[in-house]
């Protein structure tokens, strides 16, 4: 079924890239675990989930995609750290949504 573009308003679109995000378990603790801490190595998270690196790296990938998290190369390791204003927004998006 095809839905009319000018049906779907762009917050709602920003709302179903969040959603499709904490849809997995597994970015679910990332965020968490960031939320936790200020940053995280990637390889620390290897370690930690017992996943393979490029298991991590598409999780990672989304996260980033949906703007959630941030990273910053210090060779030879990346460190991911939450992209607060993109937080705050899918928390005010979602709680709205569940709020109405």
């Amino acid at each position: 079924m095809q839905v009319k573009k000018d049906l779907i308003s762009d917050r709602q679109k920003k709302i179903s890239i969040y959603a499709k995000v904490f849809s997995h378990p597994v970015r679910v603790y990332i965020l968490e675990l960031l939320k936790k801490q200020t940053c995280c190595y990637s390889g620390d998270l290897t370690q930690e989930l017992s996943i393979a690196k490029s298991t991590l790296s598409q999780h990672l990938k989304e996260l980033k995609k949906a703007g959630l998290i941030q990273g910053e190369i210090s060779a030879p390791r990346i460190k991911y750290c939450l992209n607060k204003e993109s937080w705050e927004e899918a928390r005010i998006l979602l709680k709205s949504l569940l709020d109405s």
